[in-house]
């Protein structure tokens, strides 16, 4: 099984920019897609952006794309966020998932068995 944890989230003014990290352990998740996703006050869960393993495809939800920037490090377990442009609509927790089994074409409406904590992201006006 594997352990998800996302860190790097925080309070930003409007027009900044953080860098979000997943750091997968355990069964390690170089071997499938993985995803951004957030959820907001009062809001569903929304996926964020999607990466294979490879690294060779990506996709953005229409509201971050050119803000934002999936990547991953599969030598070190690790995906990231970086979220530049920040608006406070972009205010959430994020988490990140990928399972074996959901492919890249499957993970943003996928239903995942569990969740991690997240990290808060927080951008002021």
């Amino acid at each position: 099984q594997v352990q998800l944890v996302e860190s790097g989230g925080g309070l930003v003014q409007a027009g900044g920019s953080l860098r979000l990290s997943c750091a997968a352990s355990g069964r390690t998740g170089s071997n499938y897609a993985m995803g951004w996703f957030r959820q907001a006050p009062g809001k569903e869960r929304e996926f964020v952006a999607a990466i294979d393993r490879s690294g060779g495809s990506i996709y953005y939800e229409p509201s971050v794309k050119g803000r934002f920037t999936i990547s991953r490090d599969n030598a070190k377990n690790t995906a990231y966020l970086q979220m530049n442009n920040l608006k406070p609509e972009d205010t959430a927790v994020y988490y990140c998932n990928g399972e074996p089994g959901i492919s890249f074409w499957d993970i943003f409406s996928a239903d995942f068995a569990s969740w991690g904590q997240g990290t808060q992201v927080t951008v002021s006006s």
